[in-house]
């Protein structure tokens, strides 16, 4: 059950609150002046706290500052009775999850506990998955080809540089566009990725631009393009060597005037995207045999960014490994295995034509079919 704090002056206060909380089953620590209280969240879990605003050495506003800096995933609830508009917007604009008046209302209480909580639990769910998601997308090597990419990426992510990404298949170019990503001002706003070679050339401008109802025969209803769902945050054309020629077009008026205008419409609506890129094509050999146009490879490659393949980078296929191997067990819920040195060397001396999602692949393989140690006739079987 969670652990609460009430920080007041008033034992009386103190007292009623303790006794409302731990009848619906919550553990209570008591404060009465916000240095204990400050102590007693350093060195507790506690999960929210009930403060009283006119406390002598240490007002409650003071106290809620000092406490978001120690804490600032916690939920803050501020109690007064000496309540006005005025003292509420402060306590709110300074991190104050509500604010409740005195004399305190058991329902109000209760109810303000349930949405603090119910708070804190969705934030603390939402971390994890984010953690998840980032450890998904995690970039692994220390190699000098690496090392320069992860540069480069520190260098231009906080800016809204168009970036082009190249590469071979499997090389890790999407982890480089979410690495930008995250690294980026954008990335509490959307990210949003479109394979260009999913998508047929009849129905590539309607999903990156979208479509009026009535735009063309299976058009029922109106549909927002990629473009209008990653306003304010950025969009990912995957593989875009193999867009058409007329929605290169059309991508080309987005970068040059920021406008987009839906299939069937011609109403123009402003976007405010920043746009990277990637191909595993030669854009240079394309643009010779007009599959790509020359002005739109320019306004897309400001930044250049070359991912090698795996045979380029063996020193990082230890690492990879690793990585895998404890990714891997713990999802499929085993204990974790380990390679054999002469098997991480095989390994290596592999020609990895997939490049890392083919060596991700094999190493699944053999932690399906092998023994607690992965030895080089493992290998040798099963790759």
């Amino acid at each position: 059950m969670a652990l609460i704090l009430v920080v007041d002056d008033e034992r009386a206060i103190r007292n009623s609150l303790k006794d409302i909380l731990e009848f619906e089953s919550y553990t209570v620590l008591l404060a009465e002046n916000g240095k204990n209280a400050l102590e007693l969240l350093q060195n507790n879990k506690v999960d929210l706290v009930f403060s009283d605003i006119k406390m002598p050495e240490m007002d409650g506003i003071e106290f809620l500052k000092l406490a978001t800096e120690i804490r600032g995933d916690i939920p803050i609830v501020m109690i007064s009775g000496h309540g006005t508009i005025d003292i509420a917007v402060d306590a709110i604009k300074h991190g104050a999850f509500d604010f409740i008046a005195k004399p305190l209302d058991l329902n109000r209480i209760l109810i303000t506990v349930k949405n603090a909580l119910e708070k804190t639990e969705l934030v603390q769910e939402t971390t994890k998955l984010r953690k998840k998601i980032l450890s998904k997308y995690e970039m692994i090597g220390e190699s000098s080809s690496m090392l320069n990419i992860k540069n480069i990426i520190a260098k231009v992510a906080p800016t809204d540089a168009r970036i082009l990404i190249t590469g071979p298949n499997g090389a890790g170019k999407e982890l480089v566009a979410r690495a930008v990503y995250e690294q980026s001002t954008r990335k509490s706003a959307p990210f949003v990725e479109v394979n260009c070679a999913a998508i047929p050339s009849e129905l590539i401008e309607s999903e990156l631009f979208g479509h009026e109802k009535g735009a063309f025969t299976s058009a029922i209803k109106q549909r927002i393009g990629k473009f209008e769902q990653a306003n304010e945050g950025t969009i990912f054309l995957d593989e875009i060597g193999d867009m058409s020629l007329s929605a290169q077009a059309k991508v080309l008026r987005v970068l040059q005037e920021r406008k987009i205008s839906r299939v069937g419409s011609d109403k123009d609506i402003v976007v405010n995207v920043r746009v990277l890129a990637a191909t595993n094509k030669d854009l240079r050999k394309e643009i010779a045999e007009k599959r790509f146009r020359e002005d739109l490879y320019h306004r897309l490659s400001v930044i250049l960014i070359d991912v090698p393949p795996l045979s380029e980078r063996i020193s990082d296929i230890p690492l990879l490994i690793e990585h895998f191997v404890t990714d891997l067990c713990k999802n499929m819920g085993i204990p974790k295995k380990v390679l054999s040195k002469d098997a991480i060397k095989k390994l290596q001396s592999l020609p990895w034509t997939g490049n890392i999602r083919e060596l991700r692949n094999v190493i699944e393989r053999l932690l399906i079919l092998s023994g607690k140690e992965i030895t080089v006739k493992d290998v040798e079987l099963y790759t």
